[in-house]
Order: structure tokens, then sequence, then C-alpha cells
């Protein structure tokens, strides 16, 4: 199992992106959560093992069809041992 908190930069609000996200995290096993950073990013903590956090971050190189992505940061953190995945909505 893998922890990465993962920054997406570009139009990534208003396109559906955390909706989207949290389909793909759950067909691939992803747990974690999603949510819009005030500056305009998107912030996913995600879990995984090795295969679905590779397809997930590819897919979060891509969004969703309206999506924009100029960016993607990541960084491998702690693992939490989320139980599902959330979106998380201010």
């Amino acid at each position: 199992m893998t922890h990465l908190d993962i920054t997406i930069k570009g139009n990534v609000q208003g396109v559906s992106y955390r909706a989207a996200t949290k389909a793909v995290a759950d067909q691939l096993g992803v747990k974690g959560f999603v949510r819009n950073e005030p500056n305009g990013d998107v912030f996913v903590a995600a879990e995984g093992d090795r295969f679905a956090m590779e397809m997930f971050l590819e897919w979060c190189h891509e969004g969703p069809e309206h999506a924009e992505v100029n960016h993607v940061e990541t960084h491998e953190g702690e693992l939490k041992n989320y139980r599902n995945f959330e979106v998380v909505r201010k």
C-alpha cells in the first residue's frame, strides 16, 4: 500500500473534477479524499496498491472531459488507512 498527496493545478474546479475522481478511485479501489483548494487547485489524498495508484495518478494527469490539467505534484506520505474515498465539500 502507498499513500500519495496529489495536487492538481490548472482549470480543475467547476468541471466535475472531484466527482469524477471519486468515480475513478472507487473503480480502482483507491481510498482517501478529494477537495478543492482556495487557490483553484484540487488536492487528493490517496491510498492503494502500486498498480491501482499508477492508474489513478495517470488519470489525475488527464481529469474529466472539461478539465485542463497543467501540472500534477505528488508526495509520498504516511499511510492513514482510509476506509473509503470521499469528496470533501467546504
